[in-house]
């Protein structure tokens, strides 16, 4: 079968990519703009990319079948021609449903925050134990180099995103994958360009807590009221909570949280050494902990694993280093997820400044939601840049003015560029985050290093 991908540059659209072809088929795919690291993974695996959104993109070979991302909605030129030519389109999300999720032990992780990551860890755990699990992941767990793969059964890891299926389908993606294991990490109001407010993601929250069967696990956030309140609407599932006595704790041995002992009910299971920075990777790695033993791995095994897991791309990422300028790439977008990256590196860098670089990029960014809180988001930061983009619809200065002279917004990302190369100097960390390509800016701004010092 000829499968084409609409969207197939996103993390989840480029993830399915790599199971149908797994699954035998043929996949090409097209998307407004493809960029590293879902492009490289793709064009590895050897999948045809297309730019843009054209009809004739579904000319060059009988396309049997249309995946069409969340992305795209009616009035996409490619989503037109799909429909006034009668093809076969489905949600990526349903064909995984139909065509990868039956039969398997589905262990889904959700959350607003640390999907990504925690799920990379919880696939990691089960690789380590020699269980060889399928995997769809938002992003690229270094230590398995792509971001999915079909695995032996019974065991598959699934990142649950409360983002809508489709422009034909609103329910939540995760609505589909019906786990027997589920981890609920956090939640909070974020997709205001889908959702009117907190209420409505709640509610698809529980719609997914009553697809979990009885006999299965919800692995819980003892610390997000949130989540507590959306559970007394009805739990049907035993839960096991982490941050909290009566469940999972991780007890930190340095204030940058890369060691740690696990406890579970007080009983101390070991302890854990690894490359990753901050109490909110302790907080996930307790999650997929506890829902790998869920899954039959013994906890001593789980800390074994984590001592080797690499963290997924993009996340902390180093990307290079000049004369003693260090830039790194991070996906936070959201201010709880920018608070928590800039207190990790703050842990680990001590006095040094950090020069924090955000793109607002996402929906809910652009419309304003975060427009209060976002100041505050960068309490750890010496320095912020901004790129202000063309469609903002309000007025970053109020958000400038809160940061009192540690804020700066930019038209483009040339000038943040130029302004970086200016007055960065040894020893100085440069994080810059966004859930987009941000234009290239890592690779631009350690070339611009380096040519600074030639």
């Amino acid at each position: 079968m000829h499968i084409h991908i609409l969207g197939i540059g996103g993390t989840f659209m480029g993830g399915l990519a790599l199971l149908a072809r797994d699954l035998g088929h043929e996949v090409t795919g097209s998307d407004a703009k493809i960029y590293p690291p879902m492009s490289t993974q793709l064009e590895a695996q050897g999948i045809r990319l297309m730019e843009g959104y054209e009809p004739a993109h579904l000319d060059s070979a009988k396309t049997d079948l249309v995946i069409i991302g969340n992305a795209l909605s009616r009035g996409n030129t490619l989503v037109e021609a799909v429909l006034d030519r009668g093809l076969r389109y489905t949600s990526g999300a349903q064909w995984l449903a139909e065509n990868v999720l039956p039969g398997r032990w589905v262990l889904a992780v959700a959350g607003t925050h640390g999907k990504t990551t925690t799920a990379g860890m919880l696939a990691w755990i089960l690789e380590h134990a020699k269980l060889k699990p399928g995997f769809l992941i938002g992003g690229v767990p270094e230590n398995f180099g792509v971001s999915a793969r079909l695995g032996a059964e019974p065991f598959f890891v699934i990142e649950a995103d409360e983002y809508d299926t489709a422009f034909f389908d609103k329910r939540s993606k995760f609505i589909h994958y019906r786990p027997r294991t589920a981890i609920l990490n956090n939640l909070e109001f974020d997709h205001a360009d889908i959702f009117p407010d907190l209420a409505a993601i709640v509610r698809q929250f529980h719609y997914f807590v009553r697809t979990v069967p009885g006999s299965g696990l919800l692995v819980v956030n003892a610390q997000d009221k949130n989540l507590s309140e959306m559970l007394t609407m009805g739990c049907w599932t035993g839960v096991e909570h982490f941050g909290a006595e009566d469940g999972w704790q991780a007890v930190p041995r340095n204030p940058e949280a890369s060691q740690f002992q696990v406890l579970f009910k007080g009983q101390n299971h070991g302890e854990v050494v690894w490359e990753l920075l901050g109490s909110h990777n302790t907080a996930n790695a307790l999650a997929a902990i506890a829902a790998a033993r869920h899954a039959g791995v013994p906890v001593k095994t789980a800390l074994a694993a984590l001592a080797k897991f690499r963290n997924v791309k993009r996340r902390l990422e180093v990307r290079g280093a000049v004369r003693g300028i260090t830039v790194y790439d991070d996906f936070a977008h959201h201010p709880t997820a920018i608070a928590a990256t800039l207190q990790a590196l703050r842990a680990r860098v001590g006095n040094q400044r950090i020069l924090a670089v955000l793109e607002l990029r996402s929906n809910t960014m652009r419309m304003g939601v975060h427009r209060d809180t976002l100041a505050g988001s960068f309490v750890q930061a010496d320095k912020v840049l901004m790129l202000k983009p063309a469609d903002l619809n309000w007025n970053l200065d109020r958000v400038t003015g809160a940061l009192k002279g540690r804020g700066q917004a930019y038209a483009t990302v040339e000038e943040i560029i130029v302004t970086l190369a200016r007055e960065t100097q040894p020893n100085d960390h440069v994080l810059i985050m966004s859930n987009g390509g941000f234009d290239n800016i890592h690779a631009r701004l350690l070339e611009r290093l380096q040519s600074r010092i030639a």
